[in-house]
């Protein structure tokens, strides 16, 4: 279940708020003795990180039961709070789990979400966290912005959980102008070759990639290789965007197969080529599809 973005954060009763956190969705199942982790698209993603601490598979007592959670797998910065860029293969990760679809062999999305997450909350999951819901949405969403969090998520406590579809139950607010976009090409740092200093991302659209700017900020020597390594297998002729690049960043591109999807962070929104664009990380759970379908 998908939220979708708020203009004004929910008062009232019928609603609880939650810390939005800076990671990748994840699905957990547990039965037969094992947790399998996949993503938003169904993919196992087992060896991506090593085992978030704890879990019903090292707990014990009622845990150890057939169950499905929601959450978000994220790791820590040097500032201590959850940040996309350092949840690398070798992170320490942490599971935030904020939702409950099944137990012991009973489907249970169609119950409120006021139930679901009373019956999480009874449930012993040894080190997966499950986090905090707050009354005051407002409240949250001062306190989190003041704290250097991604933002809140608002949930309707009667909502059902409707797998797959982005919902107006579900509410996002969150503070930083980040987006996820496809990368067309690359460029070379000056004086070399090979070595990646910047990426030409775009925006998909119906109509095809339209390009958005170039992103050399946040690409450090560990980025720089990283994207080499994935980009250099996607080398194509031309340039994939269905408008004319800028010769400025078009001269010297190493045009790529648009298949790649990665975090931008921005100053403003709205504005047909991104303001201070800052790279934040590649995306490898979402799809160019993905993007099409979250317009």
């Amino acid at each position: 279940m998908l939220a979708t973005v708020g203009e004004h954060v929910p008062t009232g009763a019928e609603w609880v708020h939650e810390v939005k956190w800076d990671g990748v969705r994840v699905l957990a199942s547990y039965d037969d003795g094992r947790v399998r982790f996949t993503n938003r698209s169904g993919r196992d993603l087992a060896g991506r990180w090593p085992q978030p601490d704890g879990g019903p598979v090292s707990g014990g007592g009622r845990a150890c039961r057939d169950l499905v959670v929601d959450g978000e797998i994220i790791a820590l910065n040097e500032r201590g709070l959850p940040d996309f860029r350092v949840l690398t293969p070798d992170a320490s990760v942490t599971y935030m789990v904020f939702d409950l679809l099944r137990l012991d062999g009973r489907d249970l999305s169609s119950l409120p979400l006021i139930e679901r997450r009373a019956r999480l909350e009874d449930l012993d999951l040894g080190g997966w966290q499950v986090p905090q819901q707050y009354d005051d949405g407002a409240m949250l969403h001062e306190a989190t912005r003041q704290q250097g969090l991604e933002g809140i998520v608002s949930k309707r406590v009667d909502s059902t959980y409707r797998l797959g579809e982005r919902s107006r139950a579900w509410l996002k607010f969150p503070h930083r102008f980040r987006g996820s976009y496809v990368v067309g090409g690359w460029r070379p740092q000056v004086g070399t070759a090979s070595r990646l200093a910047a990426v030409l991302v775009g925006e998909m659209t119906p109509g095809g990639l339209r390009y958005r700017g170039r992103v050399g900020s946040g690409i450090g020597p560990r980025q720089t290789k990283a994207l080499a390594d994935l980009l250099g297998p996607l080398r194509r002729s031309s340039s994939p965007f269905a408008d004319e690049v800028p010769r400025a960043d078009a001269t010297g591109t190493v045009w790529v197969e648009p298949v790649v999807v990665v975090d931008v962070d921005t100053h403003g929104v709205g504005y047909e080529r991104l303001r201070q664009p800052s790279y934040q990380g590649v995306r490898g759970d979402l799809s160019v599809e993905d993007l099409l379908d979250a317009r």
